[in-house]
């Protein structure tokens, strides 16, 4: 599907890739370093996502959460995924948002990325 953002891979800047995925620095990111893991099937569903491509996708989690810790030396990560429009869901390709947090980032870390960034960017 050449009229998704993710398919149209020539357009991105790819920092790491496997076979069946790919990272990329977040266009909107909530945090510094906010990479998201990208499936190269076009599928919007992570429950649709197959054994080889799920093996590929932690994987590169794994790599990028390496790149950043040499980049940027964050204190934790969340990691997350949004499943369906109603589940905050925009780009109907799959992707896993990799965020990094830092201490002090915000005053109560409690509550995970609920509480990370109490407007986030409208797209």
């Amino acid at each position: 599907m050449m009229s998704c953002i993710f398919c149209n891979r020539k357009e991105l800047d790819i920092k790491l890739e496997s076979n069946l995925a790919f990272a990329i620095f977040d266009k909107y990111p909530v945090n510094e370093g906010h990479m998201l893991i990208i499936t190269k099937r076009h599928f919007s569903n992570f429950f649709n996502i197959t054994p080889e491509e799920m093996a590929e996708v932690q994987n590169l989690i794994i790599k990028a959460k390496e790149k950043l810790d040499s980049l940027h030396n964050p204190d934790g990560y969340n990691i997350g995924i949004n499943v369906c429009e109603d589940a905050g869901q925009t780009i109907m390709h799959l992707h896993i948002h990799l965020i990094p947090r830092y201490k002090g980032d915000i005053d109560n870390p409690r509550g995970g990325i609920r509480n990370l960034m109490p407007n986030l960017v409208e797209y």
